[in-house]
């Protein structure tokens, strides 16, 4: 959706690698957001992702306006199953149908062979990933790791809403995922105990944290925790909701750049 950072830019990296040309769409989707959420103050700023994606070599960037994409009002939109109506489906209704509407649009305007998402916002990933697979799109969603800061911190575009003392608690979410990948690999496999642990660990001044949640790939919860089971975490930081979240097995990494 635009305000592009180095995450979004690895995305680039990763598309430039699995196909010969690169296509960026920036379109800040109404169709997402609820009635209280952040639309008109989403960050924007076309000339600065022009200059990155430029140094990026990307062949082509897709700006449409929201009355190129949405003439009027959908009568077709996607509706996900249940498994949207959980994590970030339960905190922002209709969120996904939103999502899933204008990823159908983008593919069918573009028609890509490959996909490009990052693996931060986990859930969506993943019914993206299903929206291609049950609507027989002939394309591959390739899912790219979480790139942070030098602290741990997963970039986000929603990180530019944060002051320096919030941008310092933001940090409990990334330090609550190590604390529990090396508490599961002390040997703690009960997702309750560390559902626990997870919250327990983000309640630090300026945040509230919302979930914490140990599902599969399928972002299903699992009954006992093993390698790859997803830790996925969500909290709000003063006025801004952040998500996370860490393969269990692979850890959230130290590099300043990218996850393992």
């Amino acid at each position: 959706m635009g305000y592009l950072h180095e995450g979004h830019l690895r995305l680039v990296d990763r598309a430039r690698e699995l196909a010969e040309r690169v296509v960026v769409s920036i379109f800040v989707n109404p169709l997402q957001f609820g009635p209280a959420e952040d639309l008109n103050r989403y960050p924007r700023d076309l000339p600065r992702d022009r200059q990155l994606a430029l140094a990026r070599e990307v062949d082509c960037l897709f700006v449409p306006d929201a009355t190129a994409m949405y003439p009027g009002e959908p009568l077709a939109r996607v509706i996900p199953g249940p498994v949207a109506d959980t994590l970030e489906g339960a905190a922002r209704p209709g969120h996904f149908t939103g999502v899933l509407t204008v990823v159908a649009k983008l593919f069918h305007i573009v028609e890509p062979d490959v996909a490009v998402f990052g693996r931060k916002d986990f859930q969506q990933a993943m019914l993206v990933k299903r929206l291609v697979q049950d609507l027989d799109f002939p394309l591959t969603i390739d899912v790219a790791p979480t790139v942070r800061e030098l602290d741990g911190l997963a970039l986000s575009s929603r990180n530019t809403y944060l002051n320096s003392d919030e941008r310092r608690s933001a940090l409990a979410l990334s330090r609550a995922l190590r604390t529990l990948e090396q508490t599961w690999r002390g040997g703690e496999a009960d997702p309750a105990r560390l559902q626990r642990a997870g919250l327990e660990a983000m309640r630090v001044p300026d945040v509230v944290p919302e979930y914490c949640a140990l599902v599969d790939e399928d972002v299903q919860p699992v009954s006992r925790v093993t390698a790859r089971t997803v830790v996925v975490v969500a909290a709000r930081v003063g006025k801004t909701r952040l998500l996370d979240n860490v393969v269990l097995g692979e850890g959230i990494g130290t590099d300043p750049r990218v996850t393992p």
